[in-house]
């Protein structure tokens, strides 16, 4: 009988996609079980373009609402489904309720945030003996006593139809090599590189003859207007697509330049040539696992600080990440499309 998994997700984009290298490892031949993945509405796109999974069921609570109640009641309406274990892969004490309350006779996570008494299979937080995020979720399928299984790049499967339609819907030209831009970054302007740089960028780009689009939620809107005022001949769409299309957008580009974001996780999961900027965060905790990925960061002292805003008001980590050193890391991308 096959086994029956339930996976609380992560409630960030980029830690959502990082988590498909241990669906990868859970749905290994012999194994084959049913995997369901309890998500935010908002990442639902990134586990609808993950093979091996049966259903996405929506956690509709807030990221940071406890929200007790609600929990219960969610987890009473999963004890019918028949789940013989639980992944839960954010470390905090309320994401480890819902599966207490639905009754998952093994429930597996981390021992942090006090919850040891929800889990039945808790593990230590051995964060020195992982440090990358994708190597945390990938332990938790061992036993502790076996070897941890190695952390495979993530993947999704770009749906190329409904890519196909936004380009139609959206008038973008293809006939060129499209370098996609990310202007945004949800946790904070520290991890944004400079709009007059990703400007300087964007005419580099357009003077060796790519089309330069620029992607994004309706939240990176006042990181990507201002670039698109400055570059009339860059076309902006962030904002004007939902999380699922701009995925499936990214799987076009010949090269994408993304700040530390869901979009960079993206973008190397689709197997696009890519330049990673980082700043005020670490490459060594979530970096895009591509062999086509570059990072594109400088040396200094203070960083990362993983402050959401500059602590010392001078943002050199990204301020003094020049222009031409990331365009030429991206034409120097394995990979990388264009015409001059």
């Amino acid at each position: 009988m096959a086994e029956r998994i339930l996976i609380v997700a992560p409630a960030w984009v980029g830690d959502a996609i990082l988590s498909e290298p241990l669906i990868a490892v859970l749905r290994e031949p012999l194994r084959e079980p049913i995997v369901d993945v309890l998500a935010p509405p908002w990442c639902a796109p990134v586990y609808e373009r993950v093979r091996g999974i049966r259903n996405i069921i929506e956690n509709p609570l807030p990221h940071r609402e406890f929200g007790l109640a609600r929990r219960r009641a969610l987890g009473k309406s999963l004890r019918n489904n028949g789940y013989t274990r639980a992944f839960i892969l954010p470390n905090s004490f309320k994401s480890a309720l819902i599966p207490w309350f639905a009754r998952i006779p093994r429930r597996t996570g981390y021992a942090t945030e006090a919850r040891r008494v929800l889990l039945t299979d808790a593990r230590r937080a051995n964060w020195r003996a992982y440090p990358r995020l994708v190597d945390r979720f990938v332990a938790l399928a061992a036993n502790p006593a076996q070897r941890v299984p190695t952390a495979s790049a993530p993947t999704l499967v770009p749906d190329t139809a409904n890519a196909g339609k936004a380009v139609r819907v959206l008038g973008l030209a293809t006939r060129r090599p499209i370098a996609i831009l990310c202007p945004g970054a949800e946790f904070g302007p520290a991890k944004r590189w400079p709009t007059e740089h990703f400007v300087l960028l964007a005419r580099r780009f357009i003077d060796s003859g790519h089309a330069v689009w620029l992607i994004g939620s309706p939240n990176d809107r006042p990181a990507a207007d201002p670039i698109a005022a400055a570059v009339p001949e860059v076309r902006n769409i962030a904002g004007r697509t939902d999380l699922g299309t701009a995925i499936d957008l990214l799987a076009l580009a010949s090269v994408v330049v993304s700040n530390d974001s869901g979009l960079m996780h993206a973008a190397a999961a689709v197997g696009r040539p890519l330049v990673a900027m980082f700043g005020s965060s670490s490459p060594e905790y979530t970096p895009p696992l591509s062999p086509l990925a570059r990072i594109a960061k400088i040396e200094i002292a203070c960083s990362p600080c993983f402050q959401r805003e500059c602590p010392l008001g001078h943002f050199k980590c990204m301020r003094e990440l020049s222009p031409n050193v990331v365009y030429d890391l991206a034409r120097a991308a394995p990979g990388e499309r264009s015409t001059g």
